[in-house]
Formats: structure tokens, C-alpha cells, sequence
């Protein structure tokens, strides 16, 4: 995607508001050729029911739908403008008729059981615990919601080392060592609460620049254009502000993606 156009300002005209995302393609560190590999991998069950639980604009469900073409999806997410460019895209790529994208809660969903599903970087939408805790009820909750016959792709976030605290202090507000697991603990709660993993793998360096750098590259843009703008300040500080933060767990945080298989 390019960046939101945008034109000199003039005395009769406000420049539009900062864009928000449209250099992302995934909303989180997953690049275009590992992508491919899950969706061809995910496929290989041949699912017919597919459940993305906190989609966003669903890109990775999109793909598995167009890769299985008896498949149909559903996709459920709080954030109502995600929702919006999902049905766009689902649109554009003439997938709306098998694929659905519903604005509420996934705490308790009664959506399931589906053949495959995806939860990445979502695992708190399925529940009410606090971290590091939600990832255990939240596995337990996924193997609730998946046929036994199905697959699970989970992408979770675990410390790659242990935090110091100079970096965690940096970091989200109240940031905490206790707020992640490490890769082998996650891999040990993902087997207790039912599953056995046929995949794993975790982001790497250059994936987590290209989505760190998409993430604030179309807003940057916007605001060096921009510098006056009544949101400018605004903008700068949060800008600021998250890069600043990425700076400290840069190295740090890792994401893990889990295929799981329902053990019986």
C-alpha cells in the first residue's frame, strides 16, 4: 500500500488527519514469505470452517480462504475501522460471501468449534486474566474452540531473555518481567492444555523491523508534511513515544507462532 495522499495545506483547507496503518499488511512481525508457508501448511487439513479470533482486517484469515476454496470464515474484533478495510479487502478479493467479520468479545465465544483457528497476537481478547496467566486459559479456551481434527495457529509473545530492568522500564507502562513466558514455557503450557505442536516458529529480526517500521512510517510521513497541524503534537508524542519503546524491547520480545494440533 502507498502512503495517504496528502496536499499542500491552503487558508481554506485543513490537511487530513494522520493515516493510521496503511503500510501494514500484517498487523504484526510476519513477513509475505512466511505467510505463504503457513497458509500452505494450515490448508493441508483441509479446513471448511475457519475462526480468527481478534482479526483485525483479517489479511492472514483472507488468505487461507482464497487457498481453500470451500472454506468460510469468521472474524471477530473490537476495533470497528479494522473491521471496515476486512470487508473491503474481503470484497475486492470476491471472498465476501464466505467470509464474515463480526464487531464483539471474544471472552466466552460460543463461535466454535472450527476446523482451523487463528489467534495472533490476540490471546488476551479470550479472556479476563491477568498476564502472564491469560496464555494458560486462553490455550485451554483455544482447544475449546477447535474440532478435534483441527489445527490452532497461535502467535504469542515470549521473552527471548529474561528482561533487565533498565530495558523493561522502558518499555509498556507497568511493564514487568512476569508479563511473558519464556519459548520453552509456552510450548509446555500449549501441550498441558491439550495440544501437541507440529510447528513452531518465531519472528525474526528483519520481520520485526518491517513491522515496526510500517507501523509508524505512513504517520512519520504525515507529520513532517504536517509540522502545524492542530494534531501534530500529538501525534509527535506518541510517535515518540513508541519508538522509544520499541528501542527497549527491540531484541527482547519475541513472537512465537504455534501450530497446534488437538491431542485426543
Amino acid at each position: 500500500m502507498t502512503d495517504t495522499e496528502t496536499h499542500p495545506q491552503t487558508p481554506t483547507r485543513t490537511p487530513t488527519n494522520p493515516p493510521r496503518l496503511t503500510r501494514l499488511t500484517f498487523h504484526g512481525p510476519l513477513s509475505e514469505a512466511r505467510a505463504d508457508r503457513m497458509v500452505q501448511r494450515l490448508i493441508r487439513t483441509n479446513p471448511t470452517t475457519v475462526l480468527d479470533i481478534g482479526c483485525g482486517w483479517g489479511e492472514l484469515m483472507l488468505r487461507v480462504l482464497a487457498a481453500a476454496p470451500r472454506a468460510t470464515g469468521l472474524g471477530i474484533d473490537l476495533n470497528t475501522e479494522d473491521l471496515t478495510r476486512a470487508r473491503d479487502n474481503a470484497g475486492a478479493r470476491g471472498l465476501a460471501q464466505r467470509a464474515e467479520f463480526i464487531e464483539e468479545s471474544a471472552t466466552g465465544t460460543s463461535r466454535g468449534p472450527a476446523d482451523l483457528v487463528l489467534c495472533i497476537g490476540a490471546s488476551q481478547a479470550l479472556t479476563t486474566t491477568e498476564p502472564p496467566h491469560h496464555t494458560a486459559e486462553a490455550l485451554r479456551e483455544l482447544r475449546r474452540l477447535v474440532t478435534d481434527d483441527g489445527r490452532v495457529l497461535l502467535g504469542e509473545g515470549f521473552w527471548q531473555h529474561p528482561p533487565a530492568p533498565a530495558e523493561l522500564s522502558g518499555m509498556w507502562p507497568q511493564a514487568a518481567a512476569s508479563d511473558h513466558h519464556d519459548l520453552a514455557t509456552l510450548l509446555d503450557l500449549a501441550v498441558a492444555a491439550g495440544f501437541r505442536p507440529e510447528w513452531t516458529e518465531t519472528a525474526n529480526a528483519d520481520e520485526w523491523e518491517e513491522f515496526e517500521s510500517a507501523y509508524q512510517a505512513d504517520t512519520e510521513v504525515w507529520l513532517a508534511r504536517h509540522p502545524d497541524h492542530p494534531l501534530a503534537a500529538e501525534t509527535r508524542e506518541r510517535l515518540d513515544r513508541h519508538r522509544a519503546q520499541w528501542m527497549s524491547y527491540r531484541g527482547v520480545l519475541g513472537l512465537a507462532y504455534l501450530t497446534l494440533v488437538p491431542a485426543r
